[in-house]
C-alpha cells in the first residue's frame, strides 16, 4: 500500500515538470509568427515537392551553348529562390545519372512541373525531372536567407 501511495505522489510531482508532461494541449508552436511566415502547419511541417534531376536524352555539347545553358540554369534557380519557390537545390557528387535536386515550396506536382519547365537544362533535354511529394520541416524555408548571409558576395 505504501508503494502505491509513494508511486502516486512521485507521478503527480514529476508530471507537472516542464518537458515531462505528455499533455496533448501543449502542442502550440513556440513561435507562432515564425511558423506562419514559414507556412508551417500545427506540427511545424509543410508540403514540398522534391525534384530529382537526372541525365536527359540530349547532352548539349561543350562550348558556348552549354556555358549559356548552365548560366541560365543558375539564373533560373536564383529567380525561383528569390520568389520563395525554390527552397533548396544542389548537385549530387556521385557519378551517376542523378545530377541534382530541387525542393520546391509548392502544394502540387503540377506546380513543381511548371517551375522546373522554366529551367534551361530541362528545356534543352540535358536533364529530366522526377517528382516526389515531400512533407518536411517548414524551417527549410529559411535556408535561402541563411545561405545569403554565409555565401561569398
Amino acid at each position: 500500500m505504501r508503494f502505491v501511495l509513494v508511486t502516486t505522489i512521485l507521478f503527480l510531482a514529476f508530471s507537472n515538470l516542464p518537458g515531462l508532461a505528455q499533455d496533448s494541449k501543449s502542442s502550440a508552436v513556440a513561435d507562432s509568427a515564425l511558423a506562419k511566415q514559414l507556412g508551417a502547419d500545427e506540427l511545424g511541417m509543410r508540403k514540398y515537392v522534391l525534384v530529382i534531376l537526372k541525365t536527359g536524352p540530349q547532352r548539349v555539347a561543350d562550348g558556348p551553348d552549354r556555358d549559356e545553358m548552365f548560366q541560365g540554369h543558375f539564373a533560373n534557380m536564383n529567380r525561383l529562390a528569390n520568389a520563395g519557390k525554390l527552397v533548396f537545390a544542389g548537385p549530387f557528387g556521385d557519378k551517376t545519372d542523378w545530377r541534382g535536386m530541387f525542393i520546391f515550396a509548392v502544394e502540387t506536382r503540377d506546380e513543381a512541373e511548371q517551375l522546373a519547365s522554366t529551367d534551361p537544362v530541362i528545356k534543352n533535354g540535358e536533364m529530366i525531372a522526377e517528382y516526389h511529394t515531400l512533407y518536411g520541416s517548414a524551417a527549410l524555408m529559411a535556408v535561402n536567407e541563411i545561405h545569403d548571409k554565409i555565401a561569398p558576395k
